[in-house]
């Protein structure tokens, strides 16, 4: 808050600044807004729609998910009175594994560096380029001195709308998007004389285009390392768990087949005195000879 407190100073004192000396140098400052510029390409809207689509699904996934972990929940509380204390600690295991896979899934597509924001970018990003590019041009042809970007950070106290150049960017947008569709070579020739004008421009824009790539092909393989070694934990403690829970179970059924070898051995036992008994009785009830 503070820097930005700071550089809307310096801007306010520049503007002062520049409209003292703009009768003696000429000055020409304009500015764009951004999410008018970004409103008004088809290609962007499309892409925001589709991508709106993905978020859509992806909440109801996580929604689906969480629904099933409290079922889990309300099914374990139903239960607990039926079940011994190691079925009940499994139990919470498995709930406890399940919200901790459906918080990961969260952060990964709606987190800070989530699918949700890398694809954002990505979808901006074009876009931003291709402004940049028109208003370097119109800055160069009309002789603008400065261009801000109403929508950034840099708040604007005033704005004039004959200063506003957006229109003028979403021209040459729509102007780019033509030439795109161009077949002719009478046209493709008239192209690529106009592009030579530029080539000095579109130079520092196709190196800055590659910076970009490269910063984000960089973060994209650390997002991959860290989410490779959280699977791999992940994974070892799923493989724990599950061990711990194979001996649980086989202790269990130790248990429970003592206990019925234990029974059969009294069953017999209490029959072989039974049949005992009865033998004797036999015996002493005969007539003596």
């Amino acid at each position: 808050m503070k820097t930005k407190g700071l550089l809307l100073v310096v801007i306010i004192s520049f503007l002062f600044f520049a409209n003292s000396v703009q009768a003696q140098k000429g000055i020409r400052i304009g500015y764009i807004d951004m999410d008018y510029i970004l409103e008004n390409v088809a290609e962007y809207n499309e892409a925001s729609a589709d991508l709106e689509k993905k978020v859509q699904k992806w909440k109801v996934e996580i929604e689906a998910e969480l629904k099933n972990i409290e079922e889990m929940r309300k099914d374990l509380n139903n239960e607990r009175v039926l079940l011994t204390k190691e079925l009940i600690e499994e139990r919470e295991e498995d709930i406890f594994f399940k919200e901790k896979e459906i918080l990961e899934y969260q952060q990964k597509r709606f987190g800070p560096n989530g699918d949700l924001f890398i694809q954002k970018r990505r979808l901006v990003q074009p876009v931003q380029d291709q402004v940049f590019i028109a208003v370097q041009e119109i800055a160069k042809n009309k002789k603008y001195d400065f261009i801000f970007d109403k929508s950034a950070d840099i708040v604007m106290l005033y704005s004039a709308d004959r200063y506003d150049i957006s229109d003028q960017v979403l021209l040459r947008l729509n102007r780019a998007s033509k030439r795109k569709q161009l077949t002719t070579k009478k046209e493709k020739k008239s192209l690529e004389r106009a592009e030579k004008r530029n080539v000095e421009q579109e130079k520092e824009v196709s190196d800055r285009e590659r910076a970009v790539q490269q910063n984000l092909t960089e973060r994209e393989r650390l997002l991959e390392e860290r989410k490779a070694e959280r699977d791999s934990i992940r994974a070892a403690k799923k493989k724990e768990f599950e061990e711990r829970r194979a001996r649980l179970l086989e202790l269990q059924k130790r248990k429970k087949d003592s206990i019925n070898t234990l029974k059969e051995q009294k069953e017999k036992l209490k029959e072989d005195g039974t049949s005992s008994d009865s033998n004797k009785i036999n015996e002493n009830e005969k007539p003596n000879n």
